[in-house]
């Protein structure tokens, strides 16, 4: 999808980068207490400047007391959360940079 964005600086492709970071932080604790996760690393990482390309990965195990959770549809949920910010937060620069 082509949101028509200027070239990110650096401050803002690592402004991107915490914001999606965070956002998928956010969804996983606000459906797993924090008690019951046992690993949490989520990283997101741009390539490219114009189009900019956006990796999220989540790497996160839950305890054993939650067996039948299903861990990799939170994951995917978060990760989709997190593109979501990610959006937004690029239209926001692109309604700038148009003023």
């Amino acid at each position: 999808m082509e949101l028509g964005i200027p070239e990110l600086s650096t401050k803002q492709i690592e402004e991107l980068c915490s914001i999606v970071e965070k956002t998928a932080r956010e969804y996983i604790l606000s459906k797993v207490s924090s008690k019951r996760i046992e690993t949490l690393n989520i990283s997101a990482e741009t390539e490219g400047a114009k189009p900019v390309r956006l990796t999220v990965d989540i790497d996160t195990s839950v305890s054993p007391l939650m067996k039948d959770f299903n861990v990799q549809e939170l994951v995917d949920e978060a990760i989709k959360e997190a593109f979501i910010s990610a959006e937004n937060y690029l239209r926001e620069l692109r309604c700038h940079s148009k003023k």
